[in-house]
């Protein structure tokens, strides 16, 4: 938990997120296997892996991270969109659609 709380501290925007440790474990775990892959891909350009076979790799690093984002943004619609707008902070919405645009570029 040492670690959630020193990223919390070191967070440059002006939001933080609160979340379980289920939440902050599966997350976590999703980004150390996105990690390896990248090390993965890293390791075949160094040892001259052919083309296609780099590429499949980094194609399967987007699915991941795409996957990352499917959750992460669920998660974010259910907790803190949902908080806000039963609140009456309607900015939220146009928070959401900003970051969906940003996304679907």
């Amino acid at each position: 938990m040492e670690a959630k709380e020193q990223t919390k501290e070191t967070t440059c925007c002006h939001k933080t997120k609160e979340r379980s440790e289920k939440e902050y474990r599966d997350l976590i775990n999703r980004l150390n296997r996105i990690e390896g892959q990248v090390r993965g891909i890293k390791g075949m350009v160094e040892k001259d892996a052919y083309c296609t076979d780099i590429l499949i790799q980094v194609a399967a690093v987007n699915a991941a991270l795409n996957s990352f984002n499917k959750v992460l943004l669920a998660n974010h619609i259910r907790t803190c969109v949902a908080q806000d707008i039963r609140a009456g902070k309607e900015e939220t919405i146009d928070e959401l659609v900003a970051a969906l645009q940003k996304l679907m570029k």
